[in-house]
């Protein structure tokens, strides 16, 4: 009895993912269906974290699965110390990843193998250099997030004053940023012969190809003229939209990963949704991937729009009020009355009206759904995780939005009061007194801002960086310090009363 036990046990124990364990996965755990052995690399990606790993790297191993592109591996690779802590943990495994799809009401996983290798992380990216340098990889991928693309606020341009570009500029041999990176393989291979790559950015960015190109013939143009100018003219630079809801990983996934009978150190869990809207442009060849169900179209633009503004700031629009009033998740604020009556208000009357429909979707079907995404319950997706980088985010989402509002003198109510919220989150405290801890690069900066304003709410618009421009339409100004002064005086939920037409604030009288 005890040796039968003891088999069960053994059965039941998760295994410890790596490529010899493949064979022992649980039967309801799909692994790769391909020789990962002869595979061999096309593709370098760098900014390697889960959401690659649940997006771009899943569309190359559904290929694998078919049989196809094997010759369009990845290698990852980072260019920051903390990337190596990753780098560690999947070369532990194989690279082999766990991704678990969670759909409301079930749960499934399956292995993905897509990714061969995992560079190492050294100051100045030397081993990064060297094998963009070599002519089998001929694509260069990246999600360095929306801040990271070093983008002047006031000009658009690329922001030369900033100390990494500065010091890539003097020191072009050994970078410290992804683009600097990137130009000296470029020059690398072009004093040898090799012809150039393809960069390509998936990031939430408008325009990502085209930031992308900037950001590397900007920093090249500064140390080689010549080699700025044969980048632009050779390289390709596809604008792409990208998309699926990926939360991060902590001890719950982790143990999701066990449940589910595998030992993951980095498990990804995501939605039961993609979609990879890709621009064809890739001057050294590209996988198939419309056959894994990405979109290749010249009309990208479109796309991007209304899932940046929908999706993106849709997100904004959520995240700041869940933080006030301590809702964890995107799908508990969802599932907040004052919250979700907030998101489709400002969707419908301040987002919608500013959103091309697309092939086979318009505007408001598309709020819908994503209003569905969103209130997946399965979908852990903390309201931390989304506020994160609202310096970045706001400027890149919700501006926009609110610039091409004013222009055509439409209501931006709800659109202020979601920058309202955002600045009184940033004061550091939750509406019970709890304490919010810092979560954005510029969180120092952006807590003195709202601290002052709220006794002069001028004193947040005044960050030129973030506000350039909206901080001088009187309209914007007037209902931004309307907004602030009630959350400031009656709370976050009085205001979101008030906005949804479900109270008024003290003072006011009924009509």
């Amino acid at each position: 009895m005890d040796e039968l036990m003891e088999r069960e046990t053994a059965q039941r124990a998760p295994v410890k993912l790596n490529q010899g364990a493949l064979k022992e996965l649980p039967e309801d755990v799909a692994g790769p269906q391909y020789d990962r052995s002869a595979l061999k690399p096309g593709i370098i990606h760098i900014g390697l974290g889960n959401f690659h790993r649940a997006h771009q790297a899943w569309y190359l191993h559904r290929l694998l699965q078919q049989g196809m592109a094997q010759d369009w591996a990845i290698i990852g690779a980072g260019v920051r110390p903390y990337d190596a802590a990753m780098r560690e943990k999947l070369l532990a495994q194989d690279c082999l990843t766990t991704l678990i799809e969670l759909s409301p009401g079930s749960v499934s996983a399956e292995i993905a193998g897509s990714m061969i290798d995992y560079l190492p992380i050294e100051e100045g990216n030397g081993p990064l250099i060297r094998t963009m340098s070599d002519p089998a990889i001929r694509i260069v991928s990246l999600t360095v997030t929306e801040g990271g693309y070093f983008m002047d606020p006031n000009t658009g341009g690329l922001d030369t004053a900033h100390p990494d570009i500065r010091r890539d500029a003097e020191n072009p041999a050994r970078p410290r940023t992804v683009f600097g990176a990137i130009a000296a393989a470029l020059k690398a291979r072009r004093g040898a012969g090799a012809g150039p790559f393809t960069v390509q950015s998936c990031d939430n960015l408008r325009g990502n190809g085209t930031a992308t190109r900037q950001a590397v013939v900007s920093l090249a143009r500064l140390t080689d003229p010549e080699l700025a100018d044969w980048i632009d003219h050779t390289c390709s630079f596809p604008n792409s939209m990208v998309d699926c809801i990926v939360p991060a990983t902590g001890p719950g996934e982790i143990a999701l990963a066990r449940e589910l009978g595998i030992e993951d150190a980095a498990p990804v869990t995501h939605e039961n949704y993609r979609q990879w809207v890709i621009e064809d442009d890739f001057c050294a060849g590209r996988p198939d991937w419309d056959k894994a169900g990405a979109v290749f179209t010249p009309s990208v633009h479109d796309y991007e729009v209304m899932k940046i503004r929908i999706l993106n700031a849709g997100h904004q629009v959520l995240a700041n009020a869940g933080e006030m009033l301590s809702v964890e998740t995107i799908a508990d604020c969802m599932a907040h009355p004052l919250i979700a009556a907030l998101f489709r208000k400002v969707q419908q009357e301040e987002i919608a009206p500013y959103v091309a429909a697309v092939p086979e979707m318009n505007p408001q079907d598309y709020a819908e759904l994503i209003e569905r995404r969103f209130s997946n319950p399965a979908i852990r997706d903390t309201v931390r995780r989304v506020a994160f980088d609202g310096s970045s985010r706001h400027p890149g989402f919700v501006h926009p939005i609110l610039r091409d509002a004013l222009a055509a003198g439409g209501p931006v109510s709800g659109l202020s009061l979601v920058e309202a919220l955002w600045a009184r989150m940033c004061a550091g405290t939750r509406e019970d007194g709890t304490v919010i801890e810092a979560n954005d690069p510029n969180w120092e900066a952006l807590a003195q801002a709202a601290l002052a304003a709220r006794q002069r709410p001028q004193a947040w618009l005044e960050q030129h960086s973030i506000y350039s421009g909206l901080a001088d339409n009187q309209w914007f100004a007037v209902e931004f310090s309307r907004w602030l002064g009630l959350i400031w005086s009656e709370g976050s939920e009085a205001a979101l009363r008030v906005y949804t037409g479900q109270g008024q604030a003290k003072g006011e009288t009924g009509r």
